[in-house]
């Protein structure tokens, strides 16, 4: 076992993911690496994100900029979940300021052509590299992450961020076998990424589903759910010791459903309590979340008020991740989320 397989496997963050007791409650923060950091704005350069990405010795080091700043006690990849469309050649990019757009959306059986099977050695080498690098270097797991089908797809369809995905849910509707052949396209990508990241040196990977909510139940159980629990299973049978998080924002109403695709932690936005979703879900559930990420837009004070909050809500159970319930924001002040770091660890440490 190498020195830092055996940082990693008494790592916090790994015990928690697991139902374990471990030496404090660990933390970590969705989109913690760039964004709110200075440092990171002093080294990111111009350009669309993906541009930084393909230098790995730059994603690299932004990924570790949290890490030394907040004492997290996982890192996640510097990446974003459109990187497998991209490097095939669809035609995506990730427009600053407004995030990812496509000239030509996905909308007939054709467009397949554009968007071939993922080859992540062939088509994203410099991932594999940025991950080995981070794998050699951390002293905490790195998370691997993918967007999850749906939510990749609907930029796809779309062709840019939208709010209520009309486009998209006419075609699960009216187009239901290329919804599905599209679906089934977008889950190769996403475990053949993740299963890359990990072979590379990763620990544990999330599955990013932002967009889940928009959609009722029925829509998501039917046209949604097997494509991720196929995720799930497919990383489970190959990398069955490597924990899983599945989230979404705006899911209360699917909570059940999401958590029965496979996922061995749940990841919970601000609205719905780790009381409420393990009384749905069984008491060993283990969770991540949740602060509202706007009590860290404010003082000290205010956040770590919210964070106790947090805390008496799970109620010392071993299987907790401590998080926001959604994303890091670009306006935070990094010594509010610093503090919110060595608040949970000293209330916590047992």
């Amino acid at each position: 076992m190498s020195p830092a397989a055996q940082d990693t496997a008494l790592s916090p963050f790994l015990a928690a993911a697991s139902g374990k007791r471990t030496t404090h409650t660990p933390v970590w923060f969705m989109r913690q690496a760039g964004r709110s950091l200075p440092e990171y704005r002093a080294i990111r350069g111009e350009g669309s994100i993906l541009d930084a990405i393909k230098q790995p010795r730059l994603a690299a080091d932004i990924t570790l900029q949290p890490v030394t700043r907040y004492g997290v006690d996982a890192a996640v990849l510097y990446s974003d979940i459109v990187v497998p469309a991209h490097a095939v050649g669809f035609g995506i990019d990730v427009a600053p300021g407004t995030g990812p757009v496509a000239e030509q959306p996905f909308r007939v059986h054709a467009d397949l052509q554009r968007l071939r099977e993922f080859e992540p050695e062939t088509d994203t080498p410099y991932v594999l590299e940025t991950v080995r690098m981070l794998a050699s270097e951390l002293k905490v797991p790195l998370l691997a992450f993918a967007g999850a089908p749906f939510t990749v797809g609907s930029y796809l369809v779309e062709g840019k961020p939208s709010r209520d995905h009309l486009i998209t849910k006419q075609m699960m509707t009216t187009e239901p076998q290329l919804w599905h052949d599209l679906m089934q396209r977008l889950a190769q990508h996403a475990v053949a990424s993740l299963r890359s990241q990990l072979d590379a040196g990763a620990s544990a990977y999330q599955l990013f589903d932002s967009w889940a909510g928009n959609l009722t139940q029925d829509q998501y159980r039917d046209a949604v759910l097997p494509h991720s629990t196929h995720v799930f299973s497919e990383l489970k049978r190959s990398h069955p010791h490597a924990p899983s998080i599945h989230f979404g924002v705006g899911c209360d109403h699917l909570l059940e459903l999401m958590h029965s695709a496979g996922a061995t932690v749940i990841g919970l936005d601000w609205r719905t309590s780790i009381t409420d979703a393990r009384t749905r879900l069984g008491k060993d559930t283990v969770v991540q979340g949740n602060l509202d990420p706007s009590l860290v837009q404010s003082d000290v004070a205010t956040a770590l008020a919210g964070a106790d909050r947090v805390l008496a809500d799970n109620a010392n159970h071993s299987g907790h991740i401590f998080n926001l319930g959604h994303g890091v924001t670009p306006g935070v002040n990094p010594d509010v989320l610093a503090a919110v770091v060595q608040h949970v660890h000293e209330r916590t440490r047992s």
